[in-house]
């Protein structure tokens, strides 16, 4: 599935278009995968939308593959024909400066973003440099395992910079593909902690409780206690604004998206430093993830026996799958394109 160029998708009902293309070919260090899933992500329809600009078009979408190693580039080690493997946001960084040296190669300067600066996994076929792929557990099925690869893995990572002690109230703001899996995480790693969902829609107001909310209620409802750290996983401003407002002194606000739509800013204009940000309150941002984000989401949802939430759809309907963001209540966890059937052996 092809973006030829960026439109709304309001304006255009179908932005992707099926197209047939040379198989790629794995240079040395690459695996050549044959995707049997892709999960569909908000960052896809930013760059669908334009609001995330590829370096040049057409470009072939998706960043939660999973698939098996169909063939090896020159050189290329660590992996054989059939492995079954996952391919996340992150495509490749340097490994050379600063940022990688220290573990933040999510923060590099060529980091080199699979689905918009890459190929990604709207595909039958497609590569990835072999260092930067990640063996999927044999409990998680290919479907499953998809949207743990952004949505859990970012989760993951927002979780670690909340900086939240066991015992401190969570909040989260939104509750689909990726505050669904926050949730469950979050009971692993903080088990005393309380959860608190903010989100728009009764649909998925029940959808946070079924999963063990300890509350849930509106954006603009007050939670029962002040919180001391909440993630934001929507693509608005005003649940921003209105999540600073909640947290306790000293509390956190950590931010999970790579790009926020233009259509409430006008929200920031209430911001009130007395409100929203005096007693030391204050706001993380998260950008990318690394391939330790990645791995640990992956093994902490097999230890713990995640099953993520998820709506598969053929290749064909991918158009439709990312239309359903613009509708609310319209996702129950994530939704996931069936490219090629499971893996033999697979769950």
């Amino acid at each position: 599935m092809l973006l030829r160029s960026p439109a709304p998708i309001a304006d255009r009902a179908t932005p992707l278009d099926a197209a047939t293309v040379p198989d790629p070919v794995p240079a040395a260090g690459e695996l050549l995968v044959r995707v049997s899933a892709c999960g569909v992500c908000r960052t896809d329809l930013d760059i669908v939308e334009g609001r995330l600009v590829p370096p040049r078009y057409p470009v072939i979408p998706g960043h939660q593959v999973v698939g098996t190693v169909a063939a090896l580039g020159a050189v290329t080690k660590g992996f054989t024909v059939g492995d079954r493997v996952g391919i996340a946001w992150i495509h490749s960084a340097c490994g050379e400066c600063a940022f990688c040296r220290a573990g933040l190669e999510n923060l590099c300067a060529k980091f080199v973003s699979t689905g918009c600066d890459a190929a990604g996994g709207y595909a039958e076929l497609t590569t990835v440099p072999a260092v930067f792929a990640h063996r999927i557990p044999d409990a998680i099925s290919d479907a499953r395992a998809a949207p743990l690869l952004c949505a859990g893995a970012i989760g993951w990572r927002s979780l670690r910079l909340t900086d939240l002690a066991n015992g401190e109230p969570l909040g989260l703001t939104g509750f689909g593909a990726s505050a669904h899996l926050v949730l469950p995480f979050a009971r692993h790693r903080f088990p005393r902690s309380k959860v608190f969902v903010f989100a728009r829609s009764e649909k998925e107001r029940a959808f946070a409780k079924e999963l063990g909310a300890d509350w849930a209620g509106a954006t603009e409802d007050t939670p029962p206690e002040p919180l001391a750290a909440i993630i934001d996983t929507t693509p608005a401003w005003k649940p921003v604004v209105e999540a600073l407002a909640k947290l306790r002194p000293g509390g956190r606000l950590v931010v999970n998206a790579i790009r926020k739509e233009p259509g409430d800013q006008a929200e920031l204009l209430r911001l009130d430093y007395a409100t929203h940000l005096w007693m030391e309150r204050e706001i993380k941002t998260t950008a990318n993830v690394t391939r330790a984000d990645v791995r640990e989401a992956l093994v902490a949802a097999a230890a713990i026996g995640l099953e993520p939430t998820v709506e598969e759809l053929p290749l064909a309907r991918a158009n439709e799958a990312l239309a359903s963001f613009r509708t609310s209540g319209a996702i129950r966890g994530a939704k996931v394109l069936r490219i090629l059937p499971q893996a033999s052996g697979q769950r």
